[in-house]
């Protein structure tokens, strides 16, 4: 099932495990994908003589399954399914970190938040293999398992359990579920996905412990293309910086396809911010603090003060926001309770459940028209509505999506209304903005791709904001607060670019030095 290629990495991967590793399977005969589930073990295991593969005795019916063992002990790892596709990097990494060789294992501070979370949790995430942002959750939720002995997590390929899958109402994945009731829905870090578990079963009083202090010459609040130039360019003076950061890439970790990053011809999101992730570690003087959520801080004075949830404050005399940007939602009664299940912002991972279906598209810039034309592709007929009087993607994105027989573009159109029945999306309202008359629109699903709202809410109550809600800066990303500035797609820096934001990170960050060596910080 694994061709030669892929074995010999594995071998390469493999050859330094300390552990012995046995893949526990537990699969019905009579399943029809009990033989491939087999073939796929039986490969992974001949690649290391630390692997062994145990077929359980008398499986259950229905039952196609695998869980991972560690020294004769279950780690609370386990695989509903082959996991194959983009999947099959979750199977691998999860017996690395196993081994403790993974190169993403979290830090101390994040290690402790999750060891006193409140067992036991069983965790099972609904996957589709071709998901790009599934892996990103089940890797995140085997790490949880795999450090916290009264968590388990089970991934499951909902294509292969499709009438569980319809019992449960899954729309879209991943889908989260704890002790099974719903936890979460669509992408999230290790992080998010803690503050879920904290917030659903508690933990120790590790807030109310004694504050972790960290203190830096200059502190970087975001870790995207903005955050990573800034803590870089910082690094290059000599000085002592941290990164504090959801996760490193920050939005680009969801763009699929880069071609307009100069002297790159074509990479993707993941690639990129994995190449950012290698640049910040080539520097010696940037720590990253990753999987971090910024709840409170001090910018008047001489010394800056972050803290973050967990007992962590990070103090530095300069702060450097890059906070970038997020999904922005319709702002509809019900959209936050439906993401997922019927309102979506990912037509990579949560088109395919909409086959043969009608859906909507809001938005018409280059997002939205991408999304529209991918949709098209699986849906039986895809509706565009913009909110102006023409769409503003590009015209070789227009002429690829007019050549396409089963979609429309309405313009002028403002949603709203989600109609729902029986907890299910069933269509949507819109008013024409020159007549003024609402139509009722059917279908069965809404991916919504109306641009970025910027993460600025942090701020709010000590820097000034645009309506839009971005940080004022000055030419030299400066805010009126001396050392403090903001850099990318969170100030009201015109065109949100990765190349534009990438060279604000670094003005940001010699303006900051500027104000060292001139001593105003």
């Amino acid at each position: 099932m694994l061709d030669q290629d892929i074995k010999e990495q594995l071998r390469g991967l493999f050859i330094g495990l300390k552990g012995r590793y046995t893949l526990q399977v537990e699969a019905d005969g009579a399943h029809e994908h009990t033989a491939q589930l087999l073939e796929f073990v039986r490969d992974v295991a001949s690649t290391s003589g630390r692997i062994d593969v145990d077929e359980v005795s008398g499986p259950r019916a229905g039952s196609l399954r695998f869980g991972l063992v560690r020294d004769g002990q279950a780690t609370g790892v386990s695989f509903r399914g082959t996991p194959g596709g983009h999947e099959f990097s979750s199977l691998v990494l999860a017996v690395l970190n196993a081994d403790g060789q993974g190169k993403t294992l979290p830090d101390e501070g994040l290690r402790r938040r999750i060891s006193t979370l409140r067992g036991p949790i069983a965790l099972r995430t609904y996957v589709s293999l071709t998901c790009t942002n599934c892996p990103d959750v089940v890797q995140a939720l085997n790490m949880v398992a795999l450090l916290h002995p009264e968590v388990e997590h089970e991934m499951v390929d909902g294509a292969l359990f499709q009438e569980e899958v319809g019992e449960l109402g899954i729309q879209g994945v991943p889908a989260v579920y704890a002790n099974g009731e719903p936890l979460h829905t669509g992408r999230a870090t290790l992080g998010e996905l803690v503050d879920r578990l904290e917030e659903r079963f508690g933990g120790a009083a590790a807030d109310a412990a004694a504050p972790v202090e960290r203190c830096f010459d200059v502190l970087v609040l975001g870790g995207g293309p903005a955050g990573s130039a800034a803590a870089i360019y910082s690094a290059r003076k000599g000085l002592r910086v941290g990164l504090v950061a959801g996760r490193v890439g920050g939005q680009v970790n969801d763009t699929v396809a880069i071609e307009n990053l100069i002297s790159i011809a074509q990479t993707t999101g993941g690639t990129l911010a994995n190449d950012l992730r290698d640049n910040l570690r080539a520097h010696g003087g940037v720590e990253v603090f990753e999987n971090r959520r910024v709840e409170r801080m001090t910018l008047k004075g001489k010394e800056k003060r972050i803290a973050t949830k967990g007992g962590e404050v990070f103090c530095a005399p300069a702060v450097i926001i890059a906070t970038g940007a997020s999904w922005r939602r319709l702002g509809l009664e019900r959209e936050e309770q439906l993401l997922g299940r019927g309102v979506h912002f990912c037509p990579h991972c949560d088109g395919p459940f909409y086959k043969d279906k009608r859906v909507a598209v809001v938005g018409g810039g280059n997002s939205g028209i991408e999304a529209a034309i991918d949709l098209a592709g699986i849906c039986s007929h895809v509706t565009v509505l913009e909110f102006a009087d023409a769409c503003r993607a590009d015209s070789v994105l227009m002429d690829k999506l007019r050549s396409m027989g089963n979609t429309e573009v309405l313009v002028n159109s403002q949603t709203t209304q989600i109609l729902v029945q029986n907890d299910k999306v069933v269509g949507l309202m819109v008013k024409d903005r020159v007549s003024n008359k609402e139509r009722d629109i059917r279908l069965d699903g809404v991916f919504v791709q109306i641009g970025l709202a910027p993460n600025s809410q942090i701020v709010a109550e000590h820097l000034e904001l645009t309506p839009r809600k971005e940080i004022v800066v000055d030419a030299s990303c400066r805010t009126p607060i001396p050392g403090v500035y903001a850099a990318g797609d969170v100030t009201n820096v015109p065109y949100k670019q990765i190349a534009i934001a990438m060279g604000e990170g670094a003005k940001a960050a010699l303006s900051a030095f500027e104000d060292r060596m001139r001593g105003i910080i």
